[in-house]
């Protein structure tokens, strides 16, 4: 399982595996319950390599700030998301101190320790993002 196989699907808790594309959206499997729903085309369904977090400098890929906090950790569970807002983000300034304080609000924190957990917990290791040579080997 890679990174690029992971989902977020708005309105929806957790995170999902990709596992095939139906014809009114795709099928994805829960990694918190393992339960598979079909995700209508209507959802919006983002690919975790996809998103990234504001910086004061270039935006930072969330894959890039989940290999900062498994730094952090050292392969560990980080904090909780039901911590308190000062506590999530005393801790999301020292796995990304540059983060914009501005336009990264508390429940983005907490969305993005949220899902390093559900990671880690479903046996993530390395958070990279797919190199465009290896794009173009899949698509060949």
């Amino acid at each position: 399982m890679e990174l690029k196989d992971i989902l977020a699907i708005s309105g929806q808790p957790g995170l999902y595996k990709f596992v095939a594309q139906s014809m009114r959206g795709v099928i994805v499997e829960s990694l918190l319950d393992g339960k598979r729903m079909n995700a209508s085309a209507t959802s919006r369904v983002s690919a975790l390599t996809e998103i990234s977090m504001f910086t004061e400098g270039e935006d930072i890929a969330l894959a890039d700030v989940f290999t900062n906090i498994w730094n952090y950790t050292e392969g560990k569970q980080a904090i909780s998301h039901k911590e308190s807002p000062e506590k999530i983000k005393e801790e999301f300034a020292k796995v990304l101190p540059e983060y914009d304080r501005e336009r990264v609000h508390v429940s983005d924190m907490k969305k993005c320790f949220a899902w390093y957990n559900i990671l880690v917990e479903a046996g993530f290791t390395e958070f990279k993002l797919p190199t465009a040579e290896a794009e173009e080997q899949t698509e060949e």
